[in-house]
């Protein structure tokens, strides 16, 4: 959007996450607003009100919007105004399900997403390689083995290519991830490592680790990872803030990936760029499932935070994804007919997890795909929310990807919320 004055993105993103009045202005004459933006194509998400021409903030609320005319009385000398010159404007956008530290450090990684086969996906990894220190390891990637027919990538297309890097690439829904050699062997995995409940170590015909680690088995390589400095981390945090601006996203639920050491480091990164008044984003931050008695202990010390950075939160796995064949399904993939894919955590303890949470006032999200795992998962909410008595708990259940049709309706019925992302 042209503007008169620079700086805008930010302004208009911390003004337009809250509309808590959408009035024109008349009587008294009012303050004076500290954002005035007119001749704009303003959407209101107002069914009364849907369309206007001009809106104006005062600190961080929508002081007024209407027409150029209804807001002229609140521009003073200190206004920034904003000539939009009949541009599209919008409340800013909330992502309810976003790995955000993790994908600001992604933004400065190797880019595989759209890696369309596995010489393009080996060149990019060799490229990047090529221009950074032996040693460092080569990490997220967000690959997709469908780009090119579903073959999962083998360590032995980069090998020779890093032979001074560890590689350790993430699929894209972050449930299986491809290490070479030098990781594998950082990690101490082989043909003689055992196989890891709720996971996968994808193997040859000889026995010998491919490379390829799905959901839990990616534990064994993951821990070895070099742990980034907090400034490191606050770098990653900025420019996933910075991305998300220029594309409208003014909130984000950043989702857990089950690494509670590394989800409280994030938390920490949040608190010091909140108390220096450097938060672009609004962030509810969650924490892993099992790690519900920290974050009570937490929000009875520290409370669940304010309108910038809110925790409170917890998530959990019930399964895998449907693209790494983990998510649990009653039938087998027509792929595979050997497989359902596979319950991450076994039933009894997210049942005692949710329930515990849930006792302590905490909101529970959990990850489900596979319908076996959503049936489970609207059990276990069920007999917490009967076992704990009613409150607004707001159970989220994440993808409730591939449904039974017999449990459509308990999502209804339940006051579960289907917490879909695309």
């Amino acid at each position: 959007m042209p503007v008169r004055h620079s700086g805008a993105v930010r302004l208009l993103g911390a003004a337009l996450f809250c509309i808590v009045a959408l009035t024109a202005c008349g009587g008294p004459a009012p303050e004076f607003a500290t954002l005035v933006i007119t001749d704009a194509r303003v959407w209101t998400a107002d069914p009364e009100q849907a369309w206007a021409e001009a809106v104006a903030v005062r600190d961080d609320r929508i002081a007024a919007v209407g027409s150029n005319a209804d807001v002229a009385d609140l521009v003073g000398p200190e206004t920034r105004l904003i000539v939009a010159t009949g541009h599209m404007l919008l409340p800013g956008f909330i992502d309810a399900h976003v790995h955000f530290a993790t994908g600001g450090d992604s933004l400065s990684s190797v880019q595989l997403r759209d890696a369309a086969t596995p010489e393009a996906f080996a060149r990019r990894i060799a490229e990047f390689a090529a221009d950074i220190e032996a040693g460092e390891w080569i990490q997220n990637g967000t690959w997709d083995h469908e780009n090119w027919g579903g073959e999962l990538p083998r360590r032995d297309w980069i090998d020779e290519l890093t032979p001074d890097n560890p590689v350790w690439v993430t699929r894209l829904d972050g449930h299986m991830a491809l290490a070479n050699s030098l990781a594998l062997d950082a990690a101490g995995v082989d043909a003689d490592t055992p196989d890891v409940a709720g996971g996968e170590i994808v193997r040859d015909p000889d026995g010998r680790p491919t490379g390829v680690l799905k959901d839990n088995a990616m534990w064994l390589v993951a821990q070895h990872l070099p742990k980034p400095g907090d400034a490191i981390i606050e770098r990653q945090v900025r420019a996933a803030m910075r991305h998300v601006a220029a594309n409208g996203v003014t909130t984000v639920h950043d989702m857990s990936l089950g690494d509670a050491d590394a989800d409280w480091t994030v938390i920490a990164a949040y608190r010091r760029l909140r108390a220096a008044d450097e938060l672009l984003t609004r962030v509810y931050a969650f924490v892993p499932l099992a790690d519900w008695r920290r974050l009570a202990d937490d929000v009875e010390i520290s409370g669940t935070g304010d309108a910038w950075l809110r925790t409170g939160g917890l998530k959990g796995f019930m399964d895998g994804s449907l693209g790494s064949h983990t998510a649990a399904f009653f039938e087998p993939f027509t792929d595979t007919p050997d497989q359902r894919g596979m319950l991450i955590n076994t039933l009894d303890d997210m049942r005692q997890w949710v329930g515990d949470a849930d006792a302590a006032g905490l909101h529970v999200a959990v990850h489900a795909i596979g319908d076996r795992a959503i049936r489970e998962l609207l059990d276990i909410y069920r007999d917490v929310a009967r076992d704990n008595g009613p409150r607004d708990r707001r159970f989220r259940m994440e993808h409730a990807q591939h449904i039974h049709p017999d449990d459509l309706g308990r999502f209804s019925a339940q006051d579960v919320i289907a917490s879909m992302q695309p």
